[in-house]
């Protein structure tokens, strides 16, 4: 069984609980066989798995101190569970997720099981929709990169490649050489659940790419042939957090504030201008890596806000 099953105990302080400190043997072993049933049929991300993992365990923690079970809880203990343990709405959301999956596996089994999760209410997740800059903005991010450096040239190749290809920041830093095809001038990707996809590259981006591989990646990687596309000082991978604060600092650098910039601005962006220029939804979610339409619809509303800004601040009567 792969290891991604076999989480270690995350570190991140939960609620303080009123059971016990430990899981029974029951409860562990059915978390255990539902994650892997999970990670086997959905591909769910290693994050996801550990966020289900966690919150199984709390739960069936908090329900041991009360005489019960994951299979002997009640609606009502999950209710008093929730109540117990106030957390923000979207980990609320999660943990009820990762709940009902449990119970619905349960049910698989046993067609005949109560499932306790069926009428307990959903939080309403607040809309947030995604911050994207204007085109002149993107420009000026893009040149922030003195790419008379060797650092340079490295991150306006990948803010370059994230622009044009529309990639999570998981995606880039994790993008391995073998990835690129120059000749073709695409990219395949590993997304969410580990379902590949491939993206154009782009021109612009392709060009800057090269000019990376030639003159930056050798200097960085020390002689050494490590297997990430794009690499740190050290010659290692780049990290999420390394990207982030690469951002901030350029974003700065071009009077962007801090407060219009998230790690995905450059995807974010990259999605709001294709439906700005006319691309079609369908292939916008290809591109993207959305399992379901309805996730890459909320470019549509951003969209619609710009033009609304837009009509505001220039027609007369706006």
């Amino acid at each position: 069984m792969p290891s991604i099953v076999r989480m270690k105990a995350s570190t991140r302080k939960e609620p303080p609980l009123d059971g016990p400190a430990t899981v029974t043997a029951a409860d562990a072993q059915q978390i255990a066989a539902f994650i892997e049933r999970v990670w086997s049929e959905d591909g769910l991300a290693a994050r996801t798995l550990e966020a289900y993992r966690r919150d199984l365990e709390a739960l069936s923690r908090w329900l041991a101190g009360r005489g019960r079970s994951l299979r002997t809880a009640r609606r009502e203990d999950l209710s008093a569970f929730h109540g117990s343990q106030p957390v923000a709405v979207r980990s609320m959301a999660r943990r009820q997720s990762a709940f009902r999956r449990f119970y619905t596996s349960v049910v698989r089994d046993e067609p005949g099981f109560d499932d306790p999760t069926l009428l307990i209410e959903r939080p309403r997740m607040p809309r947030s929709l995604p911050k994207a800059l204007a085109e002149r903005e993107i420009e000026g991010l893009l040149d922030a990169p003195d790419v008379a450096t060797t650092l340079g040239l490295r991150d306006r190749a990948m803010f370059e490649l994230m622009y044009a290809s529309g990639l999570r920041v998981s995606e880039l830093v994790e993008l391995p050489l073998a990835a690129l095809n120059p000749r073709q001038g695409v990219l395949r990707v590993t997304g969410k659940g580990g379902k590949d996809r491939l993206v154009p590259v782009g021109e612009v981006a392709l060009e800057r790419i090269q000019a990376y591989l030639a003159q930056a990646r050798p200097a960085l990687a020390k002689g050494r042939q490590p297997p990430a596309l794009f690499l740190s000082k050290r010659g290692e991978g780049m990290t999420r957090q390394m990207f982030w604060t690469l951002v901030k600092r350029y974003a700065a650098s071009v009077g962007i504030h801090a407060k219009r910039i998230s790690p995905h601005v450059l995807r974010h962006s990259f999605a709001t201008h294709l439906l700005n220029h006319g691309a079609d939804l369908r292939a916008l979610q290809m591109l993207l890596g959305h399992s379901a339409l309805s996730t890459t619809q909320i470019y549509t509303l951003v969209a619609k806000e710009g033009l609304k800004r837009l009509h505001a601040q220039h027609h007369p009567r706006g």
